[in-house]
């Protein structure tokens, strides 16, 4: 079995902090990646503070295969994500010719001044090589196995369609369904505590839901990347449904 394909997405900004902004980068970076058989395996909250940028950078990228950044690439002072990562790199920053380049036509077929503002978005990395913007023009970059992309969701989107052929991905996971109508969480959990035990290349997870009291229950999910373990798995679980009386409904899918 090959080796896991993993990415860790770091959110920067004090307004996702703060509550003031609703993140929802890392669910459709999530969802970007799932096809290609690459997991997020974990996600950050930083502040606008270069020392908390630079070490969050540093720990998951060697951690991970890939990293995501979303936000602070823009042209207001706390937009100090770029510095942050050449810091993080121990590399130079400076105007970069060709993100210079787009900033200037894309300001110039707008009729909108180019200010020293606006300009500190052409600055890269020493080294990094550029993210495509459709929507702003703005580019993010890569660097390594870092790649920097805006804080505005719909930017985000359009960026991840220059990353995704610089990709490798693996092997993508599936999942299966199980979903106990009537039952909670506690009717199942210390069966499911030893299938957990048991299985190591599955892992499990149950999440009740609640909608009136004609309408509840809990669903039980398994996710592998081996289809006999995850087969066998399936029929586990749907066996604990069976013994608490309940007949299961069964789905499956990618995950």
């Amino acid at each position: 079995m090959s080796k896991p394909v993993t990415a860790a997405v770091l959110m920067i900004g004090d307004e996702i902090l703060s509550g003031r902004t609703r993140d929802i980068n890392l669910q459709q970076i999530a969802q970007y990646l799932a096809p290609m058989g690459i997991s997020v395996a974990e996600a950050r909250i930083v502040r606008d503070e270069q020392p908390a940028i630079v070490a969050a950078v540093n720990e998951l990228r060697g951690r991970y295969t890939y990293v995501f950044t979303t936000g602070g690439i823009g042209p207001t002072h706390d937009d100090i994500t770029a510095d942050a990562i050449a810091v993080a790199f121990g590399v130079d920053i400076s105007e970069h010719p060709e993100a210079l380049r787009i900033l200037t036509e894309r300001y110039e077929e707008a009729g909108t001044e180019f200010t020293p503002a606006r300009r500190r978005m052409a600055r890269i990395p020493h080294g990094a090589s550029l993210i495509a913007n459709p929507v702003s023009g703005a580019p993010g970059f890569q660097m390594e196995n870092v790649f920097t992309l805006a804080g505005v969701p719909a930017i985000v989107r359009g960026m991840l369609e220059d990353v995704g052929h610089r990709l490798e991905g693996g092997e993508v996971a599936r999942s299966v369904t199980v979903k106990a109508k009537g039952l909670r969480e506690g009717d199942l959990a210390e069966a499911l505590a030893r299938l957990d035990t048991e299985y190591k290349t599955v892992s499990f997870g149950s999440y009740p839901w609640y909608r009136s009291p004609e309408d509840s229950g809990v669903s039980l999910i398994a996710r592998g990347h081996e289809r006999a373990a995850l087969d066998k798995a399936r029929d586990e679980l749907a066996a604990l449904v069976r013994a608490q009386g309940r007949e299961p409904d069964i789905a499956e899918g990618e995950s």
